[in-house]
């Protein structure tokens, strides 16, 4: 793989400076979305001195020492265990929330628990009196997406259908509107970040997401393996510019004003299996696993029109970028948290 071009040539949209002495709390920290905005905190705290801290809270604080060491061993990063149903945290306090924790499981377990931790952050964002609340959300909450409607907007009427495979859809709704109520009542900005799909460092290769599988397949020499027909539209943002546009949210979004997080690049599944086949492994076979009809719903891919007039963001890496720094992350990083949350 050839080196690619430093995409960073126009500035960060983020204004870190207002961050600077900050005490952040931020729950999902380990996963995919929460590395993405450590790792963009930490830069941004080396290069311009914030001297504030970003607190994670996790129940396995040792396994995410193994598997993001830089990242948990960095000054600004205090690493707490806990779960935010029991958490004692004393009369420590904190200035700005971001939740990005999100369980997973049966449709009922999964809607009670993602609604009850969202009710456990809004108690301790009143008890600490904190001033903005960043919650992602998820593009799910508009339901399938009509082929006939090439960029979902915010302003969608559409919802999931009520059956169980929504219940991820609904939960991230119904969380939306709580924190929007208590938003009101309790007088503190609650910031709504609709994420899409995504790639970049942190992500798994062997996940739900298709470009992590492909990249993963491409990397171990395998043929590329298209879980459905191909005929599916999804479109990508990648990580560091994810972390700069809810970094950005955070101190510039409108209270309870959704914004779409994502890319309005749209790309077939089976033409981003061929471009990651271009890209990294130009003699592996693309396998179409289904017939035409079978497979995930037709489209997925966000209108980012609200982000890009009201908050100025904007992709700054381009999708074969994006592929080529994903695959290059995977190949130099060590991988000592194989099974590890």
């Amino acid at each position: 793989m050839n080196p690619a071009p430093d995409p960073y040539e126009r500035p960060s949209s983020v204004p870190w400076r207002e961050l600077a002495g900050r005490r952040i709390f931020l729950t999902g920290g380990t996963g995919f979305v929460g590395c993405n905005l450590l790792e963009a905190y930490t830069r941004a705290w080396d290069r311009d001195g914030l001297g504030g801290r970003i607190s994670v809270l996790t129940r396995h604080p040792e396994a995410f020492r193994i598997k993001a060491p830089a990242l948990a061993g960095h000054p600004s990063v205090e690493v707490l265990q806990g779960d935010l149903a029991d958490c004692d945290f004393g009369a420590t306090t904190w200035d700005m929330v971001i939740h990005a924790a999100v369980e997973y499981g049966e449709p009922l377990e999964l809607l009670e628990h993602n609604l009850q931790a969202t009710r456990h952050v809004l108690d301790l964002v009143r008890r600490w009196g904190a001033s903005r609340v960043l919650f992602t959300s998820s593009g799910a909450v508009y339901g399938p997406q009509s082929p006939s409607l090439g960029h979902i907007d915010e302003v969608y009427g559409g919802a999931p259908p009520l059956v169980g495979s929504s219940a991820y859809g609904k939960a991230k709704r119904a969380a939306e509107l709580l924190g929007l109520l208590h938003g009101d009542r309790h007088g503190h900005a609650f910031l709504i970040a609709r994420g899409f799909a995504f790639l970049g460092p942190w992500l798994p290769l062997d996940g739900s997401g298709a470009v992590g599988n492909f990249i993963g397949d491409a990397l171990a020499g395998r043929p590329i393996r298209v879980k459905g027909d191909g005929r599916p539209y999804r479109s990508y943002l990648y990580g560091e510019d994810l972390a700069d546009w809810l970094w950005t949210i955070l101190l510039r979004g409108a209270h309870g004003r959704p914004y779409n997080v994502g890319s309005g690049e749209a790309i077939s599944i089976a033409e981003l299996a061929r471009r990651v086949r271009g890209l990294l492994a130009p003699d592996l076979e693309v396998q179409i696993t289904l017939e035409p009809g079978q497979g995930a719903s037709p489209r997925y891919v966000p209108s980012v029109e609200r982000a890009c007039l009201e908050l100025g963001l904007t992709p700054r890496v381009g999708l074969d970028e994006a592929i080529l720094r994903t695959a290059r992350w995977n190949c130099d990083r060590p991988r000592p948290d194989k099974g590890l949350p």
